[in-house]
């Protein structure tokens, strides 16, 4: 069952008051805690008990109580200039008051920035000339530290790129190779076979005590020479042809 609904109204007893007072207010004080560390909020909380004992929180606290201090300086101000919003003269100065509050802010930073620069100073002192020496040499360990993290990832990133790479041209090599491979296999296949082929073509046309190497670029000289001279029989039938005969030799180198 759930806890019931309770009246809101001051507790009798003393000691029940006593410890309710000191839940609620623990309570009172994390929330408060809580309000100011997940909503930088700036939150100041002030409890008197009954007895006139005083319980606080400030957002910032501090020993001497400044926090506390600044917070009710704040309510203050911000509570005048509430009421001086409801007056139109009075709502002419403020914005004039805020207007020579960021006049002189940014003259505070246009002077910071020609410090920074090497420029103006001749006003400061050994110690500030050493504080703006320490500011400016953390801002260059920051900026070095930022440039050494994108060059780092630069060479990371091209490093991957090149392994890609490497990895591409590693698989296309393959890829050659294995295409050259099937092409010496296709190229022998179709020159080997027209070789025997035409190679026994060749062969059978030839008489059978004649025969032409596999070396078909071998040249062939033809010579023309004339019979030697014989003793015919018939010596009346070769007058008779009236006709020269010739031999040819075929040569072979």
């Amino acid at each position: 069952m759930g806890r019931g609904k309770i009246v809101i109204r001051r507790i009798d007893n003393s000691t029940s008051r006593q410890v309710t007072f000191s839940k609620r207010r623990n309570g009172l004080l994390k929330k408060a805690k809580e309000l100011a560390i997940l909503c930088d909020a700036e939150v100041g909380l002030m409890i008197f008990s009954s007895t006139g004992k005083l319980y606080d929180f400030a957002s910032t606290r501090s020993d001497d109580g400044t926090s506390m201090k600044s917070v009710i300086e704040r309510y203050n101000k911000s509570k005048e200039e509430h009421h001086q919003l409801l007056n139109p003269t009075s709502e002419v100065k403020f914005w004039q008051r805020e207007a020579a509050s960021l006049r002189q802010q940014l003259q505070n930073l246009q002077e910071n920035h020609r410090q920074l620069m090497g420029e103006e100073l001749s006003g400061l002192s050994v110690k500030d000339l050493q504080n703006l020496e320490n500011q400016l040499e953390m801002s260059l360990r920051g900026v070095r530290m930022k440039k050494d993290q994108i060059l780092t990832d630069k060479i990371e990133e091209l490093n991957r790129k090149g392994n890609l790479i490497h990895q591409e041209n590693m698989e296309l090599y393959k890829k050659v190779n294995l295409i050259h491979q099937e092409n010496m296999e296709l190229h022998e296949k179709v020159y080997g076979s027209s070789r025997d082929v035409s190679g026994a073509n060749r062969n059978s046309l030839l008489p059978n005590d004649f025969s032409i190497g596999d070396d078909s670029h071998v040249p062939v000289h033809l010579q023309l020479s004339q019979p030697q001279q014989e003793n015919y029989d018939t010596p009346a039938r070769a007058t008779k042809l009236g006709e020269s005969t010739f031999y040819v030799k075929v040569t072979q180198q």
